[in-house]
């Protein structure tokens, strides 16, 4: 290769002391974004140029499954992963060499960019869907990453893309959003003699958030003969994690794992007037610490979860929450009833102390355009230029090049 067309060295940089992603996800009044600015330097040698010919900047958005993960023997013989890759948003072109020439020679470039997270439902539209948020399950059995991937053209026939990780979170499951706070009610029978009849108080719920069932089981009064003569020997309340493999694909397999379970025993024969209780239990959480009481490093493209998943629906996997109380009876058939939650990454005091960011975000993004967002000047500095040395901390002393000293 031409010494002119070596290879670019190119990173990406946020805005200083904040994060790349400005707004809430999930979260349409917070205009969702990724800032920040692509960098470009020589990468051989400290003051040979390169040369740009374009540059472009997207998110993508990266998917696999592999159900038999889990399992050593199924690993090799069951179906290999599976991954899909998707463009968030719509790519940006940042750059682009001078009009009749193949490439610009280029000492230094930066190049500042906002790139805009979906956030409407968008139908059947991908690229208008809100994300899911990044997470990976244990064994890699089902994981969604994004990456900022910055494609760099140096002439006609070289092209190098370059990505970067970046973890990215859902803020719409909140467990202190109203509409979670409404009552959900459910009645079920198995046989008509008794009716199992449950209200949740909530239905969001984050890490050691506790859970709370009103649970009634009463009498058919139409075969109160039957029902008087029923025992209720126990109640369970368990928590049911429902993960779909493939939910949009023609053969979609569902696991179902048990996360909690309370058994309350009774031993009470049906009173005419019904049997009220309440059980609860509280959401596991995962520790973060290692027995030492130190935070380990995590993943560059997976935030630090305190559980081990949460509801989510992505493309090539779908996980839901279930809580599923069981009344055992003798003289009739036991009635189980299952109630669809949502689990958020974050607890309830998590949830409470981003409310107020949330409306701050919201405030402050009632100011961008999103058509044409401000942003700070390029800086682009040619091989030809004045002093052009002197940006890479460079400068010439008799013909030699020299490290600059301010």
């Amino acid at each position: 290769m031409n010494e002119l067309y070596q290879p670019a060295f190119v990173r990406v940089s946020g805005p200083p002391n904040s994060n790349f992603l400005v707004g809430y996800p999930g979260i349409s009044a917070t205009l969702p974004r990724i800032q920040g600015k692509v960098e470009i330097r020589p990468s051989k040698g400290v003051s040979a140029p390169v040369c740009i010919s374009l540059v472009r900047i997207s998110l993508q958005r990266r998917e696999t499954i592999h159900p038999a993960a889990e399992n050593v023997a199924k690993r090799h013989l069951g179906t290999p992963r599976r991954e899909t890759t998707d463009l968030v948003g719509k790519e940006i072109l940042l750059f682009r060499c001078t009009s009749g020439r193949d490439a610009d020679q280029v000492m230094a470039m930066d190049l500042p960019f906002v790139l805009f997270i979906p956030f409407g439902r968008g139908g059947e539209e991908t690229n208008r869907r809100i994300p899911p948020a990044s997470l990976q399950l244990p064994s890699r059995t089902a994981e969604t990453y994004y990456e900022l991937v910055v494609t760099v053209q140096q002439g006609a026939s070289s092209q190098n893309r370059y990505a970067f990780p970046i973890p990215l979170m859902r803020y719409d499951t909140l467990s202190t959003f109203g509409m979670y706070n409404r009552p959900e009610t459910k009645v079920v029978t198995a046989d008509n003699i008794v009716t199992l009849g449950i209200t949740l108080p909530k239905w969001s719920y984050g890490p050691l958030d506790p859970i709370t069932v009103y649970i009634k089981l009463a009498p058919n009064p139409d075969w109160l003969s039957k029902a008087k003569r029923v025992t209720i020997q126990k109640i369970t309340l368990s928590i049911e994690e429902e993960i779909t493999y493939n939910p949009e694909g023609d053969e979609p397999t569902k696991k179902v794992n048990k996360i909690a379970k309370h058994t309350q025993p009774i031993g009470t024969k049906m009173p005419e007037a019904g049997y009220v209780t309440n059980l609860g239990l509280v959401f596991p959480s995962r520790d973060l610490r290692d027995p030492d009481g130190i935070v380990k490093r995590g993943k560059p493209a997976f935030p630090m979860y305190e559980v081990a998943s949460f509801t989510t629906t992505s493309t090539l996997y779908k996980i839901e929450f279930f809580l599923s109380i069981k009344a055992h009876l003798s003289s009739a058939r036991d009635i189980t009833l299952r109630q669809s939650i949502v689990i958020c990454p974050l607890d309830q005091q998590a949830c409470k102390d981003e409310m107020d960011a949330i409306e701050e975000a919201a405030t402050e993004a009632g100011l961008v355009d999103a058509n044409s967002p401000s942003l700070p000047p390029r800086n682009i500095v040619y091989a030809g230029q004045k002093d052009a040395l002197r940006h890479l901390g460079v400068c010439e002393v008799g013909g030699v090049k020299k490290l600059l000293i301010e």
